[in-house]
């Protein structure tokens, strides 16, 4: 069984964990509103605004056994930039404030998920990090263009405000194809067992990013502007 198949298989209860979100199945069915919409789109930028500066840690901390993986590592940096201005742009579109998200403040649940992204590369494995970008890119994947098909269809947004989800829909395919060429290369067991126990911890936190969707407590939300 190559890596990335046992990957899959041995974090297939975290990810389910994640898709029991209630806020994800809701959006799957086009039963979320335009506050919803928003919501996802603050803690999206404050996450996705950190991954230049994560692949790059990622990259730096990488042992020099592993110096083949660097140009892989430079492909995702080009790839992802600017990719926290798209959201931006999307709250615009959506009717919302994006100055408030970019000036604003990640919810706790967001503020956790990167500062474990952070703490895994330094203090645990710089893989590990692979693992939020399997949890990111295969939830992405499998379920972004079909979210965003049921919200605009919900909401009546233009395509400008599904920018985000849209082209990470599209990108995430690919990238999802070179991530398993990439790990599949790897071969000692303390970097995949890095790689399964990230991904075990991401599905987790990313999870609870969802969940927090839902909690009645809230702070530093783009408002949506008055019809």
């Amino acid at each position: 069984m190559k890596f990335h198949e046992r990957l899959i298989n041995e974090t297939a209860d975290a990810r389910q964990g994640l898709l029991a979100a209630p806020i994800i199945g809701r959006a799957l069915m086009g039963e979320i509103d335009r506050s919803d919409y928003l919501r996802f789109l603050h803690e999206a930028y404050h996450h996705v605004r950190h991954t230049v500066p994560l692949l790059r840690a990622c990259r730096d901390a990488l042992p020099s056994r592993l110096d083949w993986m660097l140009p892989a590592m430079e492909e995702y940096i080009a790839e992802e930039e600017g990719h926290d201005d798209w959201i931006l742009d999307d709250i615009r579109f959506a009717g919302g404030d994006a100055g408030a998200t970019r000036d604003g403040d990640a919810g706790m649940a967001t503020e956790v998920m990167v500062a474990y992204a952070y703490d895994t590369i330094r203090r645990v494995h710089p893989l590990g990090f692979l693992g939020m970008v399997h949890v990111l890119e295969g939830t992405s994947a499998a379920l972004a263009l079909q979210a965003a098909d049921s919200i605009q269809k919900r909401l009546g947004l233009p395509d400008r405000a599904m920018t985000y989800l849209r082209s990470h829909g599209h990108l995430d395919q690919d990238h999802t194809d070179h991530f398993a060429t990439l790990v599949d290369a790897l071969t000692d067991e303390s970097d995949l067992a890095a790689i399964v126990h990230g991904a075990r911890v991401f599905y987790r936190l990313y999870g609870d990013v969802f969940r927090s969707l839902d909690e009645p407590a809230r702070t530093a939300l783009p408002a949506a502007e008055a019809a």
